[in-house]
Order: structure tokens, then C-alpha cells, then sequence
């Protein structure tokens, strides 16, 4: 049995009660709040000490849940320490509640666990650093509502003046105040006076106190209070506490409150009901359209950036035109244009290609990206999404500095995000298949499982409900919003419910199959709300470790592949210039294609238009005319329509008929008047043309001007090497150097695994052994008791000997070659060239240690 159960052996502090958990308490300590092993405390009392900090104390209050966090409210404006029932009654109020008193025990059970609360039931102790967060003072309201203790509010009261309200009150004076304000707050806390005293209070008074019994508990009054608050302030159910300023004492807020600390306890998480159902394969076939979807996005994304995207800004990011233009180009909205940019950012396929005239670009990931299995293409965007900590909802608001955030720019890192995604998912997939909860259920059981990790709300702020207030979302609520949207638009989700490949994502097991008596009519159709079966709430599920979730990818990844579309060899030509994709294409074919006709139209069908000017891109790449009309016959369904093949002819009879080389730049034809035709035009003034030869005309513009010029003019120009042969322009990419992703920005320490948490444990109860064993004393020991004596090499020496020939163990003070000083329990084995060899009880091996590093040798004491 602990320490923390048996009343004999009740602990004295936190350190004493850490000292009495076994190694699996003392670990389940260190997973929960990671920041106390970074680094390894040396002992129990450093760990104690660590657990008490305001910042540590912060971020765990920041994890608990809604009725945890209640629970850690009512301790702190219960006495110190409070007992079991105590705490009971804050919570379940004078009539008790049945939920309230089911559920905790498991709340109780997590303060604990977490180092908020220690001692037994008969003696709970709030951290105090936890007690100061929560109490309530003029400047920090208390949760609860609650205000001061009748001793804190008449601490500067006159004795003379107590007297007078005792006198009110109706009991007899005593001869100190404190006796005086003892029985007053007797008074105020037993049931049967307190109610004979109310009876006799004027109905204006109750209304007033009515007011302030659930918060605020303070009033403003004049100077020449009205009667029906000089009636509340005789009889001390009204105190001053500065000029013009009364307050609700404590002890009657909760005898009016029939002694609860909140007017609603949520014991309780709200459930998450399914506000529409749909059959499972639905749901299956609309998420897998939506992730082809989304695998062609950032294709096209990323190839209307292949020659180059758009310059960085100074400040890093992308212009809010660049972003426009992009979202023009996906036509789409700028919001879900920049949700696409950032999850190309964030899987390693778009980086910035790092030159002077910086712009972003495609990495070389992408072209690796787009050889695999459009389901692996998938898993890797997907995966990227949920450990991202950029949030690209966040694109278009304002920072600290009240500077626009932008796309790819600086300030998009929030590090709640992966584990507000990761939830998210979870929620839904507790939720049998096909169903789609409503937005605000999950929003409400986020907000009951993290009611403090929103964005600014104070740790000591007012008691709110579950539904957050709407003039300013919480950060988490918005990511969660966002969560919705984005796993719709990737696919995870369909109509709103997870898929089987997102369950497979998360690592959830697959629901049990429903009976046909289950199975859902129609869309509209609702399914019964999942109350709790018992009452322990279900905690977040953590996330996967990167093998796990490595794993959980592939099984998606397995689960999606048959759902997809097969990609198609052939395309439909029509008379019309137009060529008619009717499904997804293979890559040779759609490469080929998206350089021979232009795109002029997407959907579940997309429609190709060849022009003169796709047609002479595919001749510029190095195609001829007869390779282009083998292609369309090899990969057409129907014949090549005439118009098309006279075409491609027509622009092959002209390309290349006029030459454009580097002088600073020239133009040379062996048709003169094709040359002069290109003179009298008056569209050509802007490139500074002159005849050199009949055949030859130079240019002021540079070569790639001069094709351009050229081209708009109607002409089909071919560029040519120093040498005179023709270059061929290939549709390959502009690259950047490899880039690796943007890493994510940890929330805090990461969560120790199993082999830390052994390691940290045992080093922290070695280290707490070596500070708590007793050492023998001697006459004139100038250290005082625990701790270490500083003595000289020689007498370390001599001790060290010594303990090599009786077997004794020895305490040590060490210093490392870092200077870290520390304190040991050793076993000297032996003693030789300037060393010691000992079996180090705090590290549980053999060690070496240096004798000059050893500061200090004390002899244990016997037990």
C-alpha cells in the first residue's frame, strides 16, 4: 500500500508521496507530463520541485479534461488539505449527484497521476503552485465564481466593527476577533441557521444576493449604502473589501448554492451524435473520388510552376497575387488554393529553389512522387497533412506584429495541430460506418477534453460552458474546423464520414458489422446517440509512433488502391480540335498529351483543344509531324479527324522555316520575303530588326524575346544552336536542389518511450536513494545533517581503501567534466593509478571515477 492510502504513513509533501508510488506510477508521471524529464531529475525531491513550477504546473492544467479541471477548481477553494467528502460536496452539491460521484473518483485518480494532488482522502493537497492558479483574488477571478474566505475578507476589518456583525448576526460576542469570525463562518456553513437567518432577510436583499451567488462575487455600493444592502452588510453576508467595493463571502455563495463550487459540473463528455448516415460504400467511393481529386490538384499545381513559380517575398512567403493566380489557375477559391500549396510544401514536392532571384519551384521528390501508385501518392500527401504543424487556415490573418500571414511565409506553425487532426479522426471513427456527426458535437467534446487549451484563455478565467463563445473561436475549435474541410477535400472523409482507408490512417480497428435491422435508410436518417457506458471518460487517443503510423499508412494506402480509377490508354478525338479523356490517363499518354493540347476543361471528364500554338510546343520539343500523327492513331478510339491532321501539317510546313540564333540575337530565312513580310509589319518595331543579308535580319532583343515576338506575330520561329542546329525545347521542369519538408515544431517535449521512461526511473530512485541515506557522523563534523562533507584527496583516498577491504558502500559527491555536481552511493571494488572502480548504486553498474573529480567521502550509516 502507498503512502498516499495509508493514513499511518501520510505524507508530509509532494516528495514524500512520489517516494511512496512504485516505478510504474512514477512512469506513468513522466509520459503524462514529459517537460519533468528533460533532463533527468537527479533525485525525487528535484522531481517534486520540477512538478511544482508554474510553468510545468500550467501546461498539465492545460491537459486535463473539463471535470479533471473542475475537480482541481473545487480543491483549490476547499480547505487545505480537504478531505474525500469535502470534495464530494463542493461537486455534487447538498443533494448529491449520482454522475458527479461515479465519475470522481477516475478525476481524482488523474490529479494524482499527474502530480496536481497529493495525500490521502483524508488529507487532499492541491499543488500549491496549482492552488494559486485557481483560488480566487480580485485580480483573478476564481472559475468557480467563488470569492474570499470570511477570514480572508475581514483580515483588515476593525475588531470592533466584527463584533458589531456577530452581534447582528445573532450570536454572542467573544472576547478576539478570530473567535469572532470562527463563528461567523459556523454560521454561514451550517444549513439549519443559515436558512433561519435568510428567512428573515427582506426579498430586495435575497435578490441582491441572488445576483452575485454564481459570480462575479463583487458589488459596487455608496457611501450611503440603500436598506436593503445595509441589511447584508450587518449581518455579514455582504463584506467590504475596499472603498465602495463589497463582496459575497465564500461560505455563503456555497450554502446558497446548496455547496456546490459550479453551477453545472460536467462529469460527463458531451456525446458526439451522428447527425446523418450513409451506406458504407458510399461513403467509401465518394472519399476515394475526392482523393484522386486531390492527387490531381497538386499535379497541376505543381506543373503550372514547372517553369518557374512565383518569386519568394523578401519576408519569405507568397504575394497575395501569386496566390490569386494560382487560385485562378486550380479555379478555386484562395483559401483552399493555399491548403494546396502548403500540404505540397509540407510533403516535400515544393520548396523555394534558393538563387538570387529566388522563386518557388518543384523539388525533386516531386518527379519520384508522381512515378509511384496514385494510393502511395495519396498516403504520402495524407501523411504529411496530419504530423504538419503549418496551418494554412491561418493564411490572410494577422500575427502578433499585426502583419498578414501568408502563404509558404513565416508564422504558420501551430503545434496543437497534429493532435487536434489526429482527435478529430478519432471522434469520427468511434462513430459506427458511414456516419457523419455534426460539426458542433465534435467542437463540444474538443472543448470538454482541452477547456484551457484555447487561444489566450486564462488559466484563472471565468467558468464557461462547453459551447465556446463565438465572438473569438479558440484556436483548437478552428483547427478542428478546418480538420473537417480538409479531410473532406483529401479524401479521408466522404459526405462527412470517415472512410474505411481513414480509419486504416489513424490505426482505428474496423467498426463491427451492423445487423440489416441497423442499416440506414437515407441520408437523413439518424443514428442513436453513443452515451458512455461507464464513467470514466475516454481520454484522447495518442498519436501513432512513425513505425506505427508508417504501418497504418500502407494498410490505408491497400484499402484505397482498388477504389481508384484504373488509368486509361486511349482518348476520344473529335472534329472540333478537341480530344475527350474519359477517365484518368496513363502517365506516358497524359505527359504527351498536356504537351500537344491544351486543357480547356476538368471534371470527371477532362477535354483537350489542339491549336497552333500546343501544336508547335509539341514540335518545339523535338516531335515531327509523322510522330504526332502516330501517336493520336495509337492512343485514339476513333480516327483522326481530318481537321486535326491538316493541323498538325500545316504548323509542321512552318515551323522552323525561320531561324533564331544568338548574335545578340538574329533571324535567318532562306525566303527573303517571308523576312521582309516580317520588316513591314508594325508589330515587329519593338525588336529592333535590321537586314544584315537578304536571309538574315538582326535583332536588339535577346533570343528567347525575339521567339516570343516572333510567335505573336503568327510565325512559327525555331531556335538553333552556334553550330545551326535546331534546339529543341522539352517539356522538361524547372527544378529546385533536393529540399527535405518543413519539420514540424513539437508541442512541447516529446512523449518518453518505454526504454527512457525504465531508464529515467530507476536513475531517479538511485539518485533519491543517494540523497536520503543516512551517513555516520562524527565530533565535529562541520556538515550539517544530509549533507556531504567536503574532504581532502587524502583522506578520500583512505576512505576509499578502507572500503575496499570491509565492503562497505560509501556516499560521494562528483563532479563530471561538465561540471554537473552530483551525489552517489557506491560500492568500491578498486582502488588503483588514480581511479576508483565501484559499483555505482544511483546507475545500477560498474563505474570508473577519477579520485580528483570526487569532492567529498562520507561512511552510510547503519540501519
Amino acid at each position: 500500500m502507498s503512502t498516499e492510502e495509508n493514513p499511518a504513513a501520510a505524507p508530509r509533501s509532494l516528495a514524500e508521496a512520489l517516494r511512496g508510488r512504485d516505478d510504474a506510477a512514477l512512469a506513468a508521471l513522466l509520459r503524462s507530463r514529459p517537460d519533468l524529464i528533460t533532463p533527468v531529475p537527479t533525485d525525487l525531491t528535484q522531481l517534486a520541485t520540477r512538478a511544482g513550477t508554474r510553468a510545468s504546473v500550467v501546461r498539465a492544467l492545460e491537459r486535463l479534461d473539463r471535470f479533471a479541471l473542475q475537480t482541481a477548481q473545487a480543491l483549490a477553494v476547499a480547505a487545505d488539505p480537504a478531505s474525500y467528502g469535502e470534495l464530494l460536496g463542493l461537486l455534487a452539491g447538498d443533494d448529491g449527484d449520482p454522475a458527479v460521484s461515479a465519475a470522481l473518483p477516475h478525476a481524482l485518480a488523474t490529479l494524482r497521476e499527474q502530480a496536481l494532488v497529493w495525500g490521502g482522502d483524508d488529507r487532499l493537497r492541491l499543488v500549491r503552485t496549482a492552488r494559486e492558479l485557481l483560488s480566487p483574488s480580485p485580480q483573478h477571478p476564481s472559475p468557480t465564481g467563488l470569492g474570499p474566505t470570511v477570514r480572508e475578507a475581514t483580515a483588515g476589518m476593525s475588531p470592533g466593527r466584527i463584533q458589531e456583525i456577530v452581534a447582528t448576526a445573532g450570536l454572542p460576542s467573544t472576547h478576539d476577533s478570530v473567535s469572532a469570525v470562527t463563528a461567523l463562518t459556523t454560521l454561514f456553513g451550517d444549513p439549519e441557521r443559515m436558512s433561519a437567518l435568510l428567512d428573515e432577510a427582506p426579498a430586495e436583499s435575497v435578490e441582491v444576493l441572488e445576483r452575485l451567488v454564481w459570480g462575479p462575487p463583487y458589488g459596487q455600493v455608496t457611501a450611503d449604502p440603500a436598506a436593503r444592502l445595509r441589511w447584508l452588510l450587518d449581518r455579514g453576508l455582504l463584506l467590504p473589501t475596499a472603498p465602495g467595493t463589497v463582496v459575497l463571502p465564500r461560505e455563503v455563495a456555497l450554502r446558497l448554492r446548496a455547496g456546490r463550487a459550479h453551477r453545472t459540473p460536467e462529469p460527463l463528455p458531451p456525446p458526439v451524435e451522428a447527425a446523418a448516415t450513409h451506406r458504407p460504400q458510399v461513403v467509401d467511393a465518394t472519399a476515394a473520388g475526392q482523393a484522386y481529386t486531390a492527387l490531381a490538384t497538386v499535379e497541376e499545381l505543381l506543373k503550372d510552376w514547372d517553369e518557374g513559380g512565383p518569386a519568394v517575398l523578401r519576408a519569405g512567403g507568397l504575394s497575395v497575387r501569386d496566390l490569386k493566380r494560382t487560385a485562378a489557375a486550380l479555379d478555386t477559391t484562395e483559401p483552399v488554393a493555399a491548403f494546396w500549396v502548403e500540404l505540397a510544401y509540407a510533403a516535400g514536392l515544393l520548396a523555394s529553389d534558393g538563387e538570387a532571384d529566388e522563386r518557388y519551384a518543384a523539388t525533386p521528390a516531386y518527379d519520384e512522387w508522381r512515378e509511384l501508385p496514385a494510393a502511395e501518392r495519396w498516403a504520402l500527401l495524407v501523411t504529411a497533412w496530419l504530423t504538419a504543424t503549418r496551418t494554412a487556415g491561418l493564411i490572410g490573418g494577422r500575427d502578433a506584429k499585426d502583419r498578414t500571414l501568408s502563404a509558404l511565409g513565416p508564422g504558420l506553425d501551430r503545434s496543437a495541430a497534429p493532435e487536434v487532426r489526429h482527435r478529430v479522426l478519432t471522434l469520427l471513427a468511434a462513430l459506427p460506418e458511414g456516419a457523419a456527426p455534426s460539426h458542433d458535437a465534435v467542437l463540444a467534446r474538443l472543448h470538454w477534453e482541452r477547456p484551457l487549451r484555447g487561444g489566450g484563455r486564462s488559466t484563472a478565467g471565468p467558468d464557461t460552458s462547453a459551447t465556446e463563445d463565438r465572438r473569438g473561436e479558440d484556436l483548437r475549435a478552428r483547427i478542428a474546423r478546418w480538420t473537417l474541410s480538409e479531410a473532406e477535400m483529401l479524401g479521408i472523409t466522404g459526405r462527412g464520414a470517415l472512410s474505411a482507408h481513414g480509419r486504416a490512417l489513424i490505426g482505428a480497428p474496423a467498426p463491427e458489422p451492423r445487423s440489416s435491422t441497423q442499416e440506414p435508410t437515407g441520408p437523413g436518417d439518424k443514428l442513436p446517440v453513443h452515451h458512455l457506458t461507464h464513467h470514466r471518460p475516454a481520454l484522447p487517443s495518442p498519436a501513432l509512433s512513425p513505425t506505427q503510423q508508417s504501418t497504418a499508412t500502407a494498410a490505408a494506402a491497400r484499402l484505397l488502391a482498388p477504389l481508384l480509377p484504373e488509368p486509361l490508354d486511349h482518348v476520344l478525338l473529335q472534329a472540333d480540335l478537341t480530344a475527350v479523356a474519359p477517365g484518368p490517363l496513363q502517365r506516358p499518354l497524359a505527359d504527351m498529351l498536356g504537351v500537344l493540347a491544351d486543357v480547356e476543361s476538368k471534371g470527371g471528364a477532362t477535354v483537350y483543344r489542339f491549336t497552333p500554338g500546343s501544336v508547335r510546343r509539341a514540335l518545339d520539343s523535338g516531335q515531327a509531324a509523322s510522330d504526332l500523327h502516330a501517336f493520336l492513331a495509337a492512343h485514339s478510339r476513333t480516327p483522326v479527324p481530318q481537321p486535326l491532321a491538316y493541323l498538325i501539317d500545316d504548323v509542321a510546313r512552318r515551323h522552323g522555316h525561320l531561324r533564331v540564333g544568338a548574335a545578340s540575337a538574329y533571324v535567318r530565312c532562306d525566303d527573303d520575303a517571308v523576312l521582309n513580310e516580317i520588316l513591314a509589319d508594325k508589330r515587329s518595331a519593338g525588336l529592333g530588326l535590321r537586314r544584315l543579308a537578304p536571309t538574315v535580319l538582326a535583332a536588339l532583343a535577346d533570343p528567347a524575346g525575339l521567339l516570343e515576338g516572333l510567335r505573336a506575330m503568327g510565325f512559327a520561329p525555331a531556335a538553333e544552336s552556334a553550330e545551326g542546329d535546331v534546339l529543341i525545347a522539352r517539356a522538361d521542369a524547372r527544378r529546385t536542389p533536393p529540399r527535405t519538408p518543413p519539420a514540424p515544431v513539437p508541442d512541447g517535449p516529446p512523449v518518453p518511450d518505454d526504454t527512457l521512461l525504465t531508464a529515467a526511473v530507476r536513475a531517479v530512485r538511485a539518485g533519491d536513494l543517494a540523497a536520503t541515506t543516512p551517513r555516520r557522523t562524527s565530533a565535529g563534523d562541520p556538515a550539517g545533517p544530509g549533507e556531504l562533507p567536503r574532504t581532502t584527496a587524502a583522506e578520500t583516498l583512505a576512505t576509499m581503501q578502507a572500503a575496499v577491504l570491509t565492503g562497505e558502500a560509501l556516499w560521494i559527491g562528483y563532479v563530471n567534466a561538465e561540471g554537473a555536481a552530483s551525489q552517489r552511493v557506491i560500492a568500491p571494488v578498486r582502488v588503483e593509478g588514480g581511479f576508483v572502480t565501484a559499483y555505482d548504486h544511483t546507475a545500477d553498474e560498474v563505474r570508473t571515477y577519477p579520485l580528483h573529480r570526487i569532492t567529498g567521502v562520507a561512511e552510510l550509516a547503519e540501519d
